[in-house]
């Protein structure tokens, strides 16, 4: 099973807030810049339909890592996070399944089970229903993964004479991170996942429900630290603190959120001089963040170089 620590991904915007539209071919050769410059791997957004007024047209999660996967051979690819509940789950296992035959192993699902009701409501997806969907969507799709053929019953799926090959690359399956926040949430990532993929978490919100990840598995059985997890992390470099802070505040509060149920906060982002920032990132490693996950501020190019070039090799030394 792949190993995060002391590892340093980044994600691609394959979002936009309209009237900007994404550019598939301009993401794809984001995604081989960022294997150029050294990150372990790379990370889209994903949702079906995102947003109303304002909306932001968004690019396929899966169809764009294959893409980069074709035209890179070393990054990682992953989803942070893939909405399961919204896909079929024996067509997502062969989609994934295919995705790490062609990438030659090198897939790390993020998945959850969602929060944006009017996106099921418009897919046909039972919204109170999609936790256990999700529940039934991963042992189906483990299974489909693992076993030559699956035969079951579940309360959304039947399966009768599944057989499903090739198999992926990574074996026994390619990770999977469970995102989310609450008890039941980081159960599930415990028990059912190889670990936990959060979003904009303080280093003290890290710790909080990272224990209770580790105490679940512990419960189950299940050796704590075989566990890993991810922190995406939203960073600006700049000649101070000071300076960076408003742009920073402003871009966060217009286009990303923040669920009320969870530590989530714009309190997690990482903002100063390369200093600052060096210093801010190491506080994530000293509580046991193992990979951290970069979104840098607009997806400038500026600081894209400055986090490759000047923060992640002190970050690794």
């Amino acid at each position: 099973m792949t190993n995060l620590s002391n590892q340093f991904g980044i994600t691609m915007r394959n979002f936009q807030r309209f009237p900007d539209q994404p550019d598939a071919q301009d993401l794809v050769d984001f995604g081989v810049r960022m294997e150029e410059l050294g990150f372990d791997s790379l990370w889209v957004w994903d949702h079906i339909l995102l947003g109303v007024s304002p909306h932001f047209p968004i690019i396929d999660s899966l169809t764009v890592l294959t893409a980069v996967a074709a035209r890179t051979s070393k990054i990682k690819l992953g989803t942070g996070i893939l909405v399961l509940p919204l896909r079929n789950p024996v067509l997502l296992a062969k989609q994934l399944a295919s995705m790490d035959q062609l990438s030659n192993g090198r897939m790390i699902m993020g998945m959850a089970s969602g929060w944006y009701k009017r996106e099921f409501d418009n897919v046909g997806v039972p919204y109170k229903e999609r936790g256990k969907i999700m529940d039934e969507s991963l042992e189906i799709m483990s299974r489909l993964w693992t076993e030559d053929i699956v035969n079951g019953d579940w309360a959304h799926f039947n399966l009768d004479g599944a057989v499903m090959f090739p198999k992926p690359v990574q074996s026994p399956r390619m990770p999977i991170l469970i995102g989310g926040y609450v008890d039941r949430v980081l159960k599930r990532a415990a028990v059912d996942g190889d670990g936990w993929l959060t979003y904009f978490y303080t280093p003290e919100g890290f710790t909080k429900s990272w224990n209770k990840v580790l105490g679940f598995a512990e419960a189950a059985g299940k050796d704590p630290s075989t566990l890993m997890n991810c922190n995406q992390l939203p960073i600006m470099v700049g000649e101070s603190r000071a300076k960076v802070e408003a742009p920073m505040m402003e871009w966060l509060n217009s286009e990303w959120d923040f669920a009320s149920w969870s530590d989530s906060t714009t309190d997690s982002a990482i903002m100063g001089t390369v200093d600052d920032c060096v210093e801010q990132l190491q506080a994530h490693i000293d509580v046991g963040v193992q990979k951290i996950i970069f979104v840098p501020y607009k997806y400038e190019a500026e600081q894209v170089e400055i986090i490759a070039k000047e923060i992640l090799p002190r970050l690794r030394t």
